[in-house]
């Protein structure tokens, strides 16, 4: 788990790899499951539908034996998620300072398509905006998460290393 941009899915897919266990994206998941973006979700249905379906699909992921599920940056916004998810098995926390995160989000030209404002701006997210959510959210994510890992200057592998050997005891 982590704020958007901080490298989740393409972590999850290799920590999955060097696991021999599936990768899965909570956000692609909803997207398939909606037929629509999730940016369109939120401008036709609202957030709270959003958070509705995200609940739904965490909980079936969370299920999942030998899977490393990328959730969604709010997806540990609900008490129900975060307990689904305390009770699956470890809950990594990807860390980034909200300067890197600004700066990949520029940086991925689908972000502004497939993912909403989150303080109702218009236009790909600021630093301002990266750094009055991330605000809001890293007392959650701190909670919620098993061990935090610095995504700050390292690679995807070097992270995915890192947790592997962290959860194999070493």
């Amino acid at each position: 788990m982590g704020y958007r941009g901080c490298g989740k899915s393409t972590v999850a897919r290799l920590l999955a790899e060097r696991l021999d266990w599936q990768a899965i994206d909570s956000d692609d998941e909803i997207e398939h499951e909606a037929g629509v973006s999730i940016a369109e979700m939120f401008a036709t249905q609202g957030e709270p539908a959003f958070r509705d379906l995200e609940e739904r699909v965490v909980a079936r992921l969370a299920q999942r034996e030998k899977t490393v599920v990328a959730l969604g940056g709010g997806a540990v916004l609900r008490e129900e998620t975060r307990d689904r998810l305390g009770a699956a098995g470890p809950v990594v926390w990807l860390t980034a300072s909200a300067e890197t995160l600004a700066a990949r989000i520029a940086g991925d030209a689908s972000s502004a398509d497939r993912r909403p404002s989150l303080t109702g701006q218009s236009g790909a997210a600021g630093l301002g905006e990266v750094e009055r959510v991330l605000a809001e959210r890293e007392p959650i994510y701190r909670d919620c998460a098993t061990v935090a890992m610095d995504a700050d200057g390292r690679t995807p592998a070097a992270i995915a290393d890192e947790i592997a050997a962290w959860l194999q005891g070493g």
